[in-house]
């Protein structure tokens, strides 16, 4: 019971002290912290997978489940949105031809 609480103190000292720093970055580094981001996403999903497999109960398997399709959601689209964040900073093609 004690370890249960503990590792829940310890998912909300980490959730206010990750908000508290994300909060104070500025804009212009978001790109480059989106990406540091989706490097440690990767980890969390390969973390979910090894716990995954080593789920002995059903509850354990569906929670290890849930933790998989969620890190990975989590994974992909941190990619998709660092993406769409650098097709803002390419230069645009002008339009050559009759077009008006």
């Amino acid at each position: 019971m004690i370890e249960g609480l503990a590792a829940i103190y310890i998912f909300m000292l980490a959730g206010f002290t990750g908000f508290e720093i994300i909060s104070k970055v500025p804009v212009i580094l978001h790109t480059p912290l989106m990406s540091g981001s989706n490097f440690v996403h990767g980890i969390v999903l390969v973390g979910a997978m090894y716990a995954l497999g080593i789920a002995d109960s059903t509850t354990e398997q569906v929670i290890g489940f849930i933790a998989v399709l969620l890190g990975a959601g989590n994974a992909v689209g941190g990619y998709v949105v660092t993406e769409r964040m650098l097709e803002m900073f390419k230069p645009s093609k002008k339009k050559t031809g009759s077009e008006e």
